[in-house]
């Protein structure tokens, strides 16, 4: 299964646990060290269970990283792995709905955004590019993962049922087409500046302002 994989709790522990984080925190990693800077904070979104915020946290010091969702549960379990974990470079997570105006970053250096655009509404990434845009120094990257159409196709069969499974769910959710999502990038004077194809027919594109 894509990104839609349940959290699941483990006993009276506030932390959740999702298989995905675990099956593809590697290859996205390797992408982050290839176009983050050394310094500055990055904002994550839809942080969901705080996993990848931990695992990049601990793995690219000195950068501070700020985890961010719109979600009491998911809040939680976040501040539960950073308890755990006692990283001074995983900034306590902040309360986020990515169509909200965002707060002033300072410092902020990148955003990343992991398996959000295809499980919200459309209005949720024209939101991200926009706040994106105004708030990402020049030079500042956007990092966004996940599954795409390219050309109006989907890459794989697996990826076709995935967004059948996520209109049912929502027929406002779905897995967007790379060439509308790169459109929103151009209006808010954001420049692709790669697309790197990763295991399980998922992409990571970086766009750089």
């Amino acid at each position: 299964m894509n990104s839609m994989d349940s959290l699941e709790p483990r006993g009276s522990d506030r932390r959740l646990f999702s298989p995905a984080a675990q099956r593809n925190r590697e290859p996205i990693l390797a992408v982050l060290r290839s176009v983050l800077p050394s310094t500055g904070r990055v904002l994550e979104l839809a942080s969901g269970s705080g996993e990848h915020a931990v695992y990049f946290a601990r793995h690219l010091a000195p950068l501070c990283w700020q985890p961010t969702d719109p979600s009491e549960t998911a809040l939680a379990s976040i501040a539960a792995w950073r308890e755990t974990e006692a990283l001074d470079n995983l900034a306590a997570p902040v309360r986020l709905d990515v169509t909200a105006r965002w707060p002033p970053l300072p410092d902020l250096a990148a955003v990343v955004c992991i398996n959000l655009l295809h499980i919200s509404p459309w209005a949720a990434s024209e939101a991200l590019f926009a706040a994106a845009g105004r708030q990402l120094p020049v030079g500042g990257a956007l990092v966004v993962y996940g599954p795409f159409l390219r050309h109006g196709e989907h890459t794989a069969p697996s990826n076709a049922a995935f967004d059948e499974q996520l209109r049912a769910r929502d027929p406002r959710w779905g897995i967007r087409d790379l060439e509308a999502v790169e459109g929103l990038a151009r209006d808010n004077d954001l420049k692709c500046e790669a697309v790197h194809e990763l295991p399980a027919n998922n992409l990571c594109v970086v766009w750089r302002r």
